[in-house]
């Protein structure tokens, strides 16, 4: 990486000022760092990337990889999506790769090339097209039918299917460093807005005037706070300073569209970073409103510890490869604002089963309003919740039942992160439970047994039979002397 670093200075040293650099790269002739000049290699591209360049290639288009593989492999790390950019049309796409291909996409039309599990994402050239303010409503009008690119009142972009060249195409992408082509034909790495310079200056800069491209797409403001968190980069002044100013525009982004980004910010791995930053651009309200009000009234630091562990642990299993489930990353952003809630129901006389019911059932009636969560992710954290109250009862055969619960991993790492956010007094029930874990399945019994039963119900005293006959006819006797 340092050595890429050193070689785009030493390219830059050769040319006009660095306060020039930016003009000269809005022109049709780009910054092109030839394969010698940069570590883009193709033994890093994934087999269906390559299988999508060559064979677009080979049906006489042009294919490019785009966007955050080329600027991740420039730095030398490993991408997680390979995109693909082409001259070709949606339909031609489809044509070039048959069955394999699905057409997607209503305001971006874009094409998805399937290999087993594998998904390699085919976008055309965008055109610049002329854009035309339309009433939301007007959208659905069948005279607006044809156009093929339009902005809503508010200025944001709810069509966009104009095709282009390169040259048109990427300006219409959102930041300079996730601009940059690598050309399967030659190999090289094409730069139209800057995307070296700001690579080796270390900052995220929108392409074009932030105000405006964030009302075309408010969701760059969070994926502004997700590039920089994750590399490690700081954001353009220009580009940071609109985000202060335009934080409510997320709140008319589709819900189900808000989920799967904040899937992506904090499933990043640098997760407690982008909490961070959040928090200091002020949107963090917008995406878990209840968690944010819980942070404005929080006591000796808590719940913002409980959150900051969980985003910790995710950020650990993400970094050693292992998995993670949303429904975790929810559970304990919404915890403090359900067990609350539970208290409260308990003291207006609710069993603890149906108070647990109905405070996760209001807290996620007001998340949904900012993220739509999947049902099958709101069950898993439901169970995740009710397995906090019953890991407690472990007496003997109840201990191996709670262990085989699907979501008991997930309960057991959540108990997990509420003993490093100080509750202490869970720290032998957590500890009891990794011991556990490690024992043989026979040892397990006899470790269970040795539990104290404090959750033995305690049966009423049978009365003697003859005591309640007795008892019986002495009152019958009594009732028929009154008589």
């Amino acid at each position: 990486m340092q050595k890429f670093i050193r070689k785009i200075q030493s390219y830059f040293s050769s040319q006009k000022s660095a306060s020039h650099i930016a003009s000269e790269c809005q022109t049709d002739d780009p910054i092109i760092l030839l394969r010698k000049e940069h570590n883009v290699s193709r033994k890093y591209l994934n087999k269906p990337a390559l299988d999508v360049l060559y064979g677009l290639k080979r049906a006489g288009y042009d294919g490019y990889l785009v966007g955050g593989a080329v600027r991740d492999l420039l730095l030398g790390l490993e991408p997680k999506d390979f995109d693909v950019v082409t001259n070709a049309t949606p339909d031609q796409v489809k044509d070039v790769f048959k069955r394999q291909c699905r057409l997607i996409g209503r305001r971006f039309r874009l094409a998805h090339v399937h290999f087993g599990r594998t998904v390699i994402e085919v976008a055309t050239f965008r055109g610049e097209g002329q854009g035309k303010k339309i009433p939301t409503k007007g959208f659905r009008n069948r005279k607006n039918k044809e156009l093929s690119r339009q902005v809503d009142g508010s200025g944001r972009l709810v069509r966009d299917n104009v095709y282009g060249t390169m040259f048109e195409d990427v300006w219409r992408r959102d930041f300079t460093v996730n601009s940059l082509y690598y050309n399967i034909k030659d190999f090289s790495v094409i730069d139209y807005t800057g995307g070296l310079k700001d690579i080796e200056f270390g900052q995220i800069r929108l392409i074009g005037e932030p105000e405006e491209r964030y009302r075309e797409d408010p969701v760059r403001m969070i994926r502004a706070i997700r590039f920089a968190a994750k590399l490690g980069f700081n954001i353009e002044k220009e580009t940071e300073a609109a985000i202060f100013k335009l934080g409510p525009l997320l709140q008319d982004v589709s819900h189900a569209r808000m989920f799967e980004e904040v899937l992506k910010l904090f499933h990043s791995g640098a997760g407690v970073e982008v909490f961070e930053k959040l928090r200091h651009y002020d949107l963090f309200k917008y995406l878990f409103p209840l968690t944010h009000g819980q942070l404005q009234s929080e006591s000796d630091s808590f719940p913002k510890i409980l959150v900051i562990e969980s985003l910790k642990s995710t950020d650990e299993r993400i970094q050693t490869g292992k998995g993670v489930n949303p429904s975790f990353l929810f559970a304990a952003m919404l915890w403090e604002e359900v067990r609350q809630g539970i208290e409260a129901y308990v003291e207006q006389g609710y069993t603890h089963q149906d108070a647990l019911y109905a405070s996760s059932a209001d807290a996620l009636n007001v998340q949904i309003k900012a993220t739509a969560i999947p049902k099958r992710f709101t069950i898993q954290m439901r169970e995740i919740w009710s397995l906090q109250y019953k890991l407690s009862k472990r007496f003997g055969s109840r201990a191996h039942k709670l262990r085989e619960h699907p979501r008991f991993r997930a309960a057991y790492d959540f108990l997990g992160i509420r003993v490093a956010a100080g509750e202490t007094e869970l720290k032998e029930l957590f500890d009891w439970w990794t011991q556990y874990q490690e024992l043989s399945s026979i040892d397990q019994v006899a470790f269970a047994c040795a539990v104290k039963n404090t959750d033995k119900k305690r049966r009423r005293p049978r009365k003697n039979r003859n005591t309640y006959r007795k008892s019986y006819t002495d009152n019958d006797t009594d009732k028929s002397g009154e008589e």
